[in-house]
C-alpha cells in the first residue's frame, strides 16, 4: 500500500485540552519537535534525544474502548512519532499549570521546595509525577521514585525534588518535608557545640503553605477522542509523507495482509529501538505498521498454563499484570513472574516502561535486555501468525541466536507470549548488574532455571542464559546438559563454574570493555543462583536440607536504596532583623516557579527568527592528521542546504593564539570542527554535513598522559612547590611508602546542550548573540575579532543557563563564532543547538589525573615529608589546564600541615578534546590524591584513619606551602561537628560488627576533612560591575556581570538590592546578563560569582540610597514611591553604576609565595556505604556534612549548592567513566552509555549542617562561596567503599595495601574483592591484545 493507492488521513489528537488536526502528518516527525516548532510549545525539553534523561517527558492519555478505560502514562517525546499519537490527549508541562492562569500544586511545592537550580530538567520532572498522580492520587512513595527513574537532574543532587513529592504519598509523617527526618514531637537538640547564643533552624519549606490538590481542575479527557476511539475501531488509518507511510491496521487478518506483502516493515508500538537510529539521514522504512489497535496483541489472559501477555502490551503494563496476578496464585507458581517483576524494577525509566513493548523487547533481542534471559529459561512461548496461519515457537536459546529454523519468517508478526507457571521442584532467578542501579544498560544480566526430580536435588532441567556477553543473549546449552541428572552440591557448582567459563567465552576486546569482570559476573551469578536454590530447597524439605550458614545467606539478595530523607539545618537570622529583610532566609530561586511551568526560557526556546537557518558542523574523524582536501559540493546539492562555511570565510581571525574555530590544515583532536553546513531546516544541515567529503593525511597521536610523558609533550612549564627541607624529612621517618594514582575524566552532562542563536542587524554589521555561556564577554571578544569588528558592535545576551558547571566558559565562543561566521556569509540569523552526542563529542571535560607519591612517616602517623608529581591530560589546546595544574599544586595538601613538601605538576597535551574548568577546579583530583596517601599511611601503620587525618590537619593560625596564612580553628570544629553529627564512632563499631557476619557484603565508613580555597590566583578574575536603575513608579531594575547558572546569583542580588534599598523583594526586577549594560565581566565561576557581583549590586545600590538621603531627610515618613518621585523631579539620576575592584590575590611562581586565594572556607563529610562483593555494587546509606559557610544569604540556595555538588562528586568518584579507543574516539556520548547520579544514587539519609557562629571579614555579610565545595565531600563515599573493601580482602586473606583508581565503578569494587571466582575466569595478557578502550589517564 502506497499513499497514491488511497487519501491519507487526518491525524487528530489533543494537546493540552486543544484539538489539533495534521492533513500531512510526516510518520518520521517525533513529537519533541513537532511541539516545539509547530506548536511553540517550549516548555518540553532537548536534553539527549535517546530517552535517556526525561527532559523531554509528556504525558499521554488514551482510552480503551473495549475496557472502557482512560490510561494516562509519562512517555519521552523525543522518541515518539507524532503519527503514534491518533486519538491521544498530550499534556505538556504548559498544560499543567501556568504563572498566566494557575500553577499546579506539583509545580508550587517543587519551586518552594527548591526543587529546580538551572531548572532545564525541571519540566520532565513535574510531568513524571504528574503522570502518576492521574493515575495514583495517593500513590507510596516507592512509586514516587520508580516515577522518577527516568529523570536526570545535573543540579539539585535530587534530594530536594523528593521531598517536594513526598508531600503527595500516602504514607508521608506530619513531618516529612521540615527537613530533621525527624517528628517534631522529637525534642532533640539541633544544635551544636558551636551554636550558643544563635537561633538554628532545620527545614526550608514549609508544608503549611502548600496549595491543596483538586483533582477537579485538571483537563477531562476529551470526549470526542472517546467517541473517535469507539467509531475508528475498524477503520485502518494511513499517514503519509514523500518517502515514508504509517499504516495502523485496526485487525490482525489486515495487519497479516501488510505483513505478507511489506515483510521489511518493521512494527513499532513504543519507538524505543528503531527511534534511536532516527540521526541516520540514509536510514528510514518506506513503510511502517502500528499494530498498537489490535485486539489480539493487547490480550491478557490467564490459562491452564500460564499467563498469556498481548506482544503489543508495554513492559508497565506487564509490571502492573504480574503486581496484580502474583498474590492471586500459589506461590510455587509464580517463581518466574517473581523474577521477571524484579527486574521490571530496574529496567529502563517509567517513560521506556510505559512506551517499549513486550513483543518489541523479544523481537529486536539485545544483549543487554534484562526479560529475555528469564523469558528464555522459563520456557516462554511465542505465538506467532501469518497470512499462512499460526504457530508456536519457544523462546529459547537459538531463536534469540537468530537461527533459522527457530526463528519468526520476515511475513509472520509476534501476536502474544505465553509465560507459564512455574512448578514446585522448579526455582528460576533473574539478576542483572548494570553501571548504575536504575535506568542503566546491564553490563551482563542473567536467567537461570533448574528442575529437580520431585523431593530430590538431582537436576532433571537446567538453563543457564546470559546477556551483556555477545551480541544477543547466550546459553551455556552444552555445559547444563552435561549437568543433568547431577545434585546440586559444592562440587556440582565447581563444575557448572568451569564448564561455563568454557563455554560462554568472551573476547579481550569485546565491545564495552570491563572484559574480566563480565567473566566474572557469569559464576558470581551462577553462585548466587546456586546458593538461592539451597535455601529453596531447606524451606521445602527443611529436615533434609541443611540451612545455610550467615556467610552464605550474606550472598543473597540485591542492594536495593531505600526512600532518601534529609535533613538540612542552619543559622536562623537575628530575631531583630526587618522580616521585610529577605537576606538570610531561604528565599525561593527568582525563576522557581517558571522553572516548573516550562516558561522559563532557554537559548534554544527562543522563537524563531524571520529567515532563520539552521547549523551542523563536521567533525575531525581522526585524532591527529593533515587535512588534504574538503569536498563540499554534494553536501552543496543536498535539498534544503544553503551554504558550507570553513576556514576561508572568516573575515578576521579563526578562533584565538591556542585554538581554532575552524581546523584549516590539520586536525588535533576526534570531534575538532572542520567546517560547518547552514540549511533551512537542523535535519537537511545534519543530512548536508554527512556529505561533506574529507581527506587525510595521518600524523602519530599521542593520547595518554603516559604517551604524552614519554613524549615529553607539556601545555606549559612544570609548576612547583617546596616547603621544608624534603631530603631531611624522608631522612628522619621511620618509613617511607610510594605509590600511584590513577583517576579518570568526567563530562559536564549540563542538561541544556551549547546553544547559540546569532541574529545579524541590518546596519553597521552589529549582530546580537545569544548564547549559553560562563562568559559573555570572551564570546564578544572572539565573535568581534572572527568578523574583524569593533566589540561595540557584538550584543551578548544571556538571560540563564540550563547547568554549566565550568563546561561553558571557553567553548561556547568558538561555537558563537561559527554561527556568527555563517551568519555573515548568508547574511540571515543562524542557530546552533548542538545534539547531546555531538556536544559530548567536541568539548572535553574534567581533567584525567595521574598522580605518584613518596611519603615519610612515623609510627604514630605524623607524615614527615611527602614529594608529589602530578599529571593532568589537558587534550590538545591550553585551554584552563595551566590553571588547573596550578590549582592542584596549591591545593594538594587539603587539610593537611606536611612540614617538608615538594610538589611538581605537569599539564600534558594530548591529541584528545581539550579539557577545561570543572566545578573544584583540580581539588578533587588533588584532595583524592592527598587522601589516599594517608589511608596509605593509616594501612601501613595499623591506626584508625581518622586519627592519622587528626594527627596531621592543620590547627591554629598556620601557612600554607606558598606562605599564604589561614586560620584552621573552623576546619576543627567542622570535623569535631561532624564526627558528632554523624555518630562515627558508635557507627564505626557497628560497621565492624556487621563485616564480621557478612562474608558477601560488606559495610564501610570514611570520614574527610577539607580545607577549600575560593576564588582565583589574580585580582582582575575578581572585579565586577553592575547597573541599577530606579524607574518613576518606584520598581528597580538589577543588571550585572554574571550568569545564571542554576547557583541562584540573580535571586541572591535581590536579595542584596532589597536589603540596600529597604524594599520588598516585588518592587525588583533582573532582565538579563548582557554586553550592553554591564561591559567587561569575568567569567562566572570559581565560587565567587556570586560575592563578586553582589559587591557591585551593593555598590550600586549604596549610592542611589545616598543620592536619596535630602529627599529621605525632608521626608522619613515617606513612601518609597514619593522619594522616588520627588527625587526625579530634583534632578537625581535614579541610575547607578556599581563596581568591585576585586579581591587582592597574586602568585609568583619565581618565589613559590603569593596571597593565591581571597579566604578558605571548611568542611568535613562522613559517609556510610554497603557493597555486594558479588557484583560490585554498592549503596549509600547516609552522609553527613558540616559546611563552614558563615552567613548564608540564602540557605535554601546554599545547602542546594552543597547537595548538588556532593552528588555530582559521588558520579565522578564512584560512577561516571569516559572511554575512548585507540584511535582516540571518545565511545560515551549518550547518557545510555555515560551515567551520571540518578535518583537512585542519593544517600538514604542525606543530612547537611551549616556551621554557625562563622565569620568572614572579606566577603559581602560575611558569607562564604560553597558553589564548588560540597563537591569534594562526597569523596568520603568512595573512602567508605575503599574501607568496605579492605574489610573484603581482610577477611580473604589479601594484602591491604592496595589502590583503589577513581571511579569506583561496580567494575573496580568487584575485581578489589578478590576471590575464588576472580581467580577462576581466564585472564588476558596486555599487549597481546588490541583494546576495545585505552586508560588516557
Amino acid at each position: 500500500m502506497a499513499c497514491h493507492d488511497k487519501q491519507p488521513d487526518d491525524l487528530v489528537f489533543f494537546v493540552n485540552g486543544k484539538k489539533v488536526i495534521e492533513r500531512q502528518a510526516d510518520p518520521e516527525e517525533l513529537l519533541l519537535y513537532y511541539l516545539r516548532k509547530e506548536l511553540r510549545l517550549s516548555g518540553t525539553k532537548y536534553g539527549c534525544g535517546v530517552g535517556g534523561c526525561g527532559a523531554c517527558t509528556v504525558m499521554l492519555s488514551t482510552y480503551d474502548p473495549v475496557a472502557k478505560k482512560i490510561r494516562h502514562h509519562p512517555a519521552n517525546s523525543c522518541l515518539l512519532p507524532i503519527c503514534s499519537l491518533h486519538g491521544a490527549a498530550v499534556t505538556t508541562v504548559e498544560g499543567v499549570g501556568s504563572i498566566k492562569d494557575r500553577i499546579n500544586p506539583i509545580q508550587e511545592r517543587l519551586a518552594k521546595c527548591h526543587g529546580s537550580q538551572c531548572g532545564f530538567c525541571t519540566p520532565g520532572m513535574v510531568m513524571s509525577i504528574y503522570a502518576l498522580l492521574r493515575s495514583h492520587v495517593k500513590p507510596s512513595m516507592e512509586q514516587i521514585i520508580s516515577a522518577l527513574d527516568g529523570n536526570l537532574c545535573r543540579c539539585t543532587g535530587y534530594r530536594p525534588i523528593i521531598d517536594s513529592y513526598a508531600s503527595f504519598a500516602k504514607e508521608q509523617t506530619c513531618c516529612q518535608l521540615r527537613g530533621t527526618g525527624k517528628c517534631c514531637l522529637d525534642q532533640e537538640e539541633l544544635g551544636c557545640s558551636s551554636s550558643a547564643g544563635v537561633r538554628i533552624r532545620s527545614g526550608l519549606c514549609n508544608p503549611a503553605e502548600f496549595l491543596p490538590v483538586d483533582p477537579t481542575q485538571e483537563f477531562i479527557f476529551p470526549p470526542e477522542l472517546m467517541r473517535m476511539a469507539q467509531e475508528q475501531q475498524r477503520k485502518t488509518l494511513i499517514f503519509c509523507s514523500k518517502r515514508t507511510t504509517w499504516i495502523s491496521p485496526s485487525s490482525l487478518k489486515e495487519l497479516l495482509e501488510l505483513k505478507a506483502k511489506y515483510p521489511k516493515a518493521p512494527l513499532v508500538v513504543g519507538n524505543t529501538s528503531l527511534g534511536l537510529n532516527k540521526n541516520d539521514c540514509d536510514a528510514y522504512h518506506p513503510i511502517i505498521l502500528h499494530p498498537l489497535r489490535i485486539p489480539e496483541m493487547q490480550v491478557v489472559s490467564i490459562t491452564d498454563d500460564g499467563i498469556v501477555i498481548g506482544a503489543a502490551c508495554c513492559l508497565a503494563q506487564l509490571r502492573e499484570i504480574l503486581l496484580e496476578t502474583i498474590p492471586k496464585l500459589p506461590e510455587e507458581k509464580t517463581k518466574i513472574y517473581q523474577a521477571l517483576l524484579q527486574q521490571l524494577r530496574t529496567l529502563a525509566g517509567e517513560q521506556i516502561r510505559s512506551m517499549a513493548s513486550l513483543g518489541g523487547h523479544i523481537v529486536s533481542r539485545g544483549s543487554a535486555w534484562d526479560l529475555n534471559p528469564i523469558l528464555s529459561a522459563g520456557k516462554s512461548v511465542l505465538n506467532l501468525a501469518s497470512d499462512g496461519g499460526k504457530r508456536q515457537i519457544f523462546l529459547n536459546d537459538q531463536f534469540l541466536a537468530g537461527h533459522k529454523h527457530a526463528d519468526i519468517e520476515p511475513k509472520e508478526v509476534v501476536v502474544s507470549v505465553l509465560i507459564p507457571y512455574s512448578t514446585k521442584d522448579e526455582f528460576i532467578s533473574a539478576f542483572r548488574q548494570a553501571d548504575r542501579q536504575k535506568n542503566a544498560f546491564s553490563v551482563v544480566n542473567a536467567g537461570l532455571r533448574v528442575l529437580f526430580r520431585p523431593g530430590t536435588d538431582t537436576i532433571v532441567d537446567l538453563s543457564i542464559l546470559y546477556g551483556g556477553i555477545g551480541s544477543t543473549t547466550l546459553s551455556a546449552r552444552k555445559s547444563c546438559e552435561k549437568l543433568i541428572g547431577r545434585q546440586w552440591n559444592d562440587q556440582m557448582l565447581s563444575e557448572a563454574c568451569k564448564l561455563v567459563l568454557e563455554e560462554i567465552s568472551l573476547p579481550p576486546s569485546a565491545s564495552g570493555g570491563k572484559v574480566e569482570y563480565r567473566r566474572t559476573l557469569l559464576v558470581s551469578f551462577l553462585f548466587r543462583f546456586y546458593l538461592e536454590v539451597l535455601r529453596g530447597l531447606h524451606q521445602m524439605y527443611p529436615f533434609r536440607y541443611a540451612e545455610l550458614s550467615q556467610d552464605k545467606m550474606s550472598a543473597l539478595g540485591m542492594l536495593q536504596s531505600g526512600v532518601p530523607q534529609g535533613v538540612q539545618v542552619y543559622q536562623d537570622v537575628d530575631p531583630g532583623q526587618s522580616p521585610q529583610d529577605p537576606v538570610g532566609r531561604p528565599i525561593m530561586h527568582q525563576s522557581g516557579i517558571k522553572h516548573t511551568t516550562g516558561e522559563a526560557i532557554y537559548i534554544d526556546d527562543i522563537r524563531p527568527v524571520d529567515g532563520e537557518l539552521s547549523l551542523a558542523v563536521v567533525t575531525s574523524i581522526k585524532a591527529h592528521a593533515k587535512i588534504k582536501s574538503i569536498d563540499i559540493s554534494e553536501a552543496l546539492q543536498v535539498p534544503g542546504v544553503i551554504n558550507v562555511v570553513t576556514a576561508k570565510d572568516v573575515p578576521g581571525k579563526n578562533g584565538n593564539d591556542e585554538e581554532e574555530a575552524f581546523a584549516k590544515d590539520k586536525v588535533i583532536c576526534v570531534g575538532q570542527i572542520i567546517c560547518a553546513v547552514v540549511a533551512e531546516t537542523l535535519t537537511q544541515a545534519k543530512c548536508g554535513a554527512k556529505k561533506v567529503k574529507i581527506v587525510y593525511e595521518d600524523l602519530q597521536p599521542v593520547l595518554t598522559i603516559k604517551d604524552a610523558i614519554k613524549h615529553n609533550s607539556y601545555i606549559t612549564k612544570e609548576r612547583k612547590l617546596e616547603k621544608g627541607d624534603i631530603e631531611k624529612g624522608f631522612k628522619s621517618a621511620d618509613k617511607i611508602i610510594e605509590g600511584e594514582l590513577h583517576m579518570g575524566g568526567q563530562e559536564h552532562f549540563y542538561l541544556e546542550t551549547n546553544s547559540v542563536l546569532v541574529i545579524p542587524r541590518m546596519e553597521d554589521k552589529e549582530m546580537d548573540v545569544y548564547v549559553s555561556t560562563q562568559h559573555a564577554t570572551d564570546v564578544q571578544k572572539l565573535v568581534a575579532s572572527a568578523l574583524n569588528l569593533q566589540s561595540n558592535k557584538i550584543m551578548c545576551h544571556t538571560k540563564r543557563v540550563g547547568g554549566a558547571f565550568g563546561g561553558k566558559i571557553t567553548k561556547p565562543s568558538f561555537f558563537a563564532v561559527i554561527a556568527a561566521v555563517a551568519a555573515n556569509k548568508t547574511g540571515r540569523p543562524i542557530r546552533f543547538a548542538l545534539e547531546r552526542d555531538m556536544d559530548m563529542l567536541i568539548t572535553g571535560g574534567r581533567h584525567p589525573f595521574f598522580g605518584k607519591y613518596k611519603v615519610g612517616f612515623m609510627k604514630d602517623g605524623r607524615i614527615m615529608a611527602a614529594d608529589f608529581q602530578c599529571y593532568i591530560n589537558g587534550g590538545c589546546t591550553k585551554d584552563e589546564s595551566e590553571l588547573v595544574i596550578e590549582y592542584i599544586v596549591l591545593k594538594v595538601d587539603n587539610a593537611y600541615n606536611i612540614p617538608n613538601l615538594r610538589v611538581r605538576g605537569h599539564a600534558c597535551k594530548t591529541n584528545l578534546p581539550s579539557n577545561t574548568a570543572f566545578r573544584g577546579f583540580g581539588f578533587p583530583q588533588a584532595g583524592l590524591f592527598v587522601e589516599t596517601c594517608i589511608v596509605a599511611v593509616a594501612t601501613k601503620t595499623g591506626l584508625p584513619h581518622e586519627k592519622v587525618r587528626e594527627i596531621n590537619m592543620y590547627k591554629g593560625v598556620n601557612r600554607t606551602a606558598f606562605k599564604e596564612e589561614f586560620d584552621a580553628e573552623n576546619l576543627w570544629k567542622c570535623w569535631k561537628e561532624c564526627l558528632v553529627k554523624s555518630d562515627y564512632h558508635s557507627r564505626n563499631a557497628k560497621v565492624e560488627e556487621f563485616n564480621r557476619k557478612n562474608y558477601w557484603k560488606k559495610k564501610g565508613i570514611a570520614i574527610i576533612p577539607m580545607k577549600f580555597s575560593v576564588g582565583f590566583n589574580a585580582t582582575y578574575f575578581h572585579q565586577a560591575g553592575a547597573l541599577v536603575h530606579i524607574y518613576l513608579d518606584g520598581s528597580v531594575l538589577v543588571t550585572h556581570g554574571g550568569i545564571e547558572l542554576g547557583q541562584g546569583i540573580h535571586t541572591k542580588m535581590l536579595q542584596i538590592a532589597s536589603r540596600e534599598l529597604r524594599i520588598p523583594l516585588s518592587y525588583i526586577h533582573f532582565c538579563e546578563t548582557s554586553s550592553t549594560t554591564v561591559p567587561n565581566g569575568k567569567y562566572t565561576a570559581g565560587s565567587v560569582g556570586t560575592e563578586i557581583n553582589a559587591r557591585a549590586v551593593q555598590d550600586a545600590c549604596q549610592i542611589l540610597w545616598k543620592r536619596l538621603d535630602p529627599i529621605r531627610r525632608k521626608n522619613p515618613k515617606g513612601k518609597w514611591e514619593d522619594w522616588i518621585s520627588e527625587a526625579h523631579k530634583k534632578s537625581i539620576s535614579l541610575s547607578a553604576t556599581g563596581y568591585f575592584k576585586g579581591y587582592v590575590t597574586n602568585m609568583n611562581w619565581e618565589t613559590k609565595k603569593g596571597h593565591a586565594f581571597p579566604y578558605f572556607l571548611y568542611g568535613a563529610a562522613c559517609s556510610e556505604v554497603e557493597i555486594d562483593c558479588l557484583t560490585g555494587a554498592h549503596k549509600n546509606i547516609r552522609t553527613d556534612i558540616v559546611m563552614d559557610a558563615s552567613f548564608s544569604i540564602n540557605p535554601a540556595i546554599d545547602i542546594g549548592q552543597i547537595e548538588g555538588a556532593f552528588i555530582q562528586g559521588v558520579g565522578l568518584y564512584t560512577l561516571e567513566e569516559i572511554y575512548f579507543s585507540p584511535e582516540g574516539e571518545q565511545l560515551t556520548l549518550s547518557p545510555d552509555t555515560y551515567k551520571i547520579p540518578a535518583v537512585c544514587d542519593i544517600p538514604e539519609q542525606f543530612h547537611v549542617y551549616l556551621l554557625p557562629n562563622s565569620c568572614n571579614s572579606i566577603a559581602i555579610y560575611s558569607s562564604k562561596g560553597v558553589g564548588e565545595a560540597g563537591f569534594f565531600l562526597s569523596s568520603s563515599v568512595f573512602f567508605a567503599i575503599r574501607d568496605a573493601v579492605a574489610a573484603a580482602r581482610k577477611e580473604r586473606g589479601l594484602p591491604l595495601d592496595f589502590t583503589l583508581n577513581s571511579p569506583l565503578t561496580v567494575e573496580r569494587i568487584r575485581m578489589a574483592c578478590d576471590d575464588i571466582f576472580t581467580k577462576m575466569i581466564p585472564k588476558d595478557k596486555p599487549g597481546t591484545y588490541k583494546p576495545w578502550a585505552i586508560d588516557i589517564s
